[in-house]
């Protein structure tokens, strides 16, 4: 398993994507894996909030962009129950057939990481 950047999908093709809470796995033609996940500690919670577009839209095409923003920021209002700190993690993929937003919610009690890991699995 190797750290990489988000951008590194840029000019990759995407056969299949897995979804689940807590992880996504990214699986290109060329027999590459990569997965988004978090590694759980106490006192903190990292997960997929919600996808925005739809994902079979990168599927079959390359990846014009593949991008990574983070906000500490509170949209909306919305507190969730013991939150002393949170992060928002959006991840932004688009084809020449669309584009997508994954959103992830990090919240900890402050003393642990609110991040969301990228690597290469194969």
């Amino acid at each position: 398993m190797e750290d990489v950047k988000f951008s590194d999908l840029i000019g990759k093709t995407v056969v299949k994507i897995l979804i689940r809470c807590d992880e996504i796995n990214i699986y290109t033609d060329k027999g590459e894996h990569y997965r988004m996940n978090h590694d759980q500690d106490c006192c903190e919670s990292v997960e997929v909030e919600d996808i925005i577009g739809d994902v079979s839209d990168l599927l079959g095409c390359p990846i014009l962009k593949a991008s990574e923003d983070t906000s500490r920021q509170n949209p909306n209002g919305i507190t969730k129950e013991c939150q002393d700190s949170f992060t928002w993690t959006f991840y932004n993929i688009a084809t020449e057939k669309g584009h997508i937003t994954i959103r992830w919610y990090g919240e900890s009690n402050g003393y642990y990481s609110e991040s969301v890991s990228f690597n290469k699995i194969a």
